[in-house]
């Protein structure tokens, strides 16, 4: 934890000099771009935190993440474990996996309106589509990775293939699947906001849709701001658990 609050700290100048960058380059700006600077954002965003509904529109965005990354492990980690522990598994399917892996998850918004129709629905199976690959293929790479010994320490013991799984192989593989998770969770902040403007009336890729239409450009820069700011603290968060958990499976 110490680690990672030092290299935050080390990119403070950095976030500085972001801000002064974005002050010079609309300073001088009138008319609409005059809109864009970032005193009028952040006074924009303080006001739709207090008096707004941006709050509600968060809480409802991380619901919508917390629900595709909940889908994306329970598919990816027992399919992960699958291709991990059989190797004749893997050569036959992982050829289809890297194709659809390939495919954008957006591509499949059309569909997915058609088969689901509009609302959470179609949002949650994008977001877990999207959000499915980096868990599977961790979670395998984690299971190949895996100390010969141990498993041949659970074979002498007699371990049943339950205990082995439960006390061998998941543990060895934690920080394997948290890295998969914290790749899963910056996928699912970026194909969040698209899919937010899929049909439904909440969410931050929804408040960007309005605050154009209502041509409140402050209040759209606020927005972004926000989704920089929230998808930062969730990888910072996903990292801390990597360094956590990183010592007890090395």
């Amino acid at each position: 934890m110490k680690a990672l609050f030092l290299r935050f700290c080390w990119g403070i100048p950095g976030l500085i000099l972001l801000l002064l960058m974005w002050w010079l380059a609309t300073h001088s700006l009138t008319g609409i771009a005059a809109m864009f600077t970032p005193d009028a954002a952040f006074r924009s965003l303080w006001q739709m935190l207090w008096q707004g509904n941006l709050l509600g529109n968060i809480a409802v965005s991380l619901q919508r993440v917390a629900i595709g990354l909940l889908l994306a492990l329970t598919i990816g980690i027992p399919v992960g474990l699958l291709l991990g522990c059989f190797s004749a598994l893997e050569r036959l399917a992982m050829p289809v996996l890297q194709l659809l892996r390939m495919v954008s998850p957006l591509s499949w918004m059309p569909l997915a309106v058609m088969i689901f129709g509009v609302g959470d629905y179609p949002v949650w199976f994008l977001l877990t589509f999207a959000a499915v690959w980096p868990i599977i293929l961790n979670t395998a790479s984690g299971v190949k990775h895996l100390q010969p010994g141990w498993l041949m320490l659970a074979r002498s013991l007699s371990a049943t293939p339950l205990e082995t799984l439960w006390h061998i192989i998941l543990p060895g593989i934690v920080s394997h699947m948290l890295t998969g998770v914290r790749l899963s969770i910056g996928i699912l902040w970026i194909v969040l906001v698209p899919c937010e403007m899929l049909g439904v009336t909440s969410g931050l890729g929804y408040a960007i849709l309005d605050a154009r239409d209502r041509l409140d450009y402050p209040a759209l820069m606020a927005i972004i701001i926000t989704i920089g700011i929230i998808g930062f603290a969730m990888d910072f968060a996903a990292r801390w658990l990597i360094a956590r958990y990183q010592p007890r499976v090395s």
